[in-house]
C-alpha cells in the first residue's frame, strides 16, 4: 500500500491535464477465500481506498485514478497447474487463470483517451472470483 502511495505522489507532480494512474491491486481486496490471506486482503483493501481518495483529490486537475484488480494469472510464481490452482478454478465463474495479456489490455484501456471519464473505479478482471 505504501509504495502505491509513495508512487502516485510522486507522479501526480509531474502530470498535467489527462494523466492517468494505474494501481495493480487484487481480487483478493473483495474475496479472501482461504485461511493465511488476511495481511495480503488487507494491504490490496487498503488499495481500493487509496484510488477513490486519489481521484478525488487529482480529479479537479484532469488525472484519473484507478485500480485494476486481477485474479489468478497465470505466471511463474502462479502457474495455472497445481493443486493450489485447481483449489481456485474451482472458486471462479471461468474455469481458467487469466493471461497477462488479458490484464495488459485492459491497463492499455484504462490508459487510453477512451477510458477518460473513468476514476475512482476498481476494476475486477477475475474471471468470476468474486462473483
Amino acid at each position: 500500500m505504501r509504495s502505491v502511495f509513495v508512487a502516485t505522489q510522486a507522479a501526480a507532480r509531474h502530470m498535467g491535464e489527462g494523466g492517468r494512474i494505474i494501481a495493480i491491486g487484487s481480487t483478493n481486496a473483495e474475496r479472501m477465500p482461504f485461511a493465511g490471506g488476511g495481511v495480503y486482503a488487507m494491504s490490496k483493501a487498503a488499495v481500493t481506498g487509496l484510488t477513490r481518495g486519489f481521484a478525488r483529490d487529482l480529479g479537479p486537475r484532469g488525472i484519473t485514478v484507478n485500480n485494476v484488480q486481477p485474479g489468478p494469472v497465470d505466471t511463474d510464481m502462479n502457474p495455472d497447474s497445481g493443486d493450489f490452482a485447481e483449489s481456485l478454478k474451482g472458486l471462479m465463474a471461468l474455469d481458467r487463470y487469466g493471461r497477462a495479456e488479458e490484464i495488459a489490455s485492459f491497463v492499455a484501456y484504462l490508459a487510453g483517451p477512451e477510458a477518460a471519464y473513468i476514476t475512482g473505479a476498481n476494476l475486477l478482471i477475475d474471471g468470476g472470483f468474486a462473483a
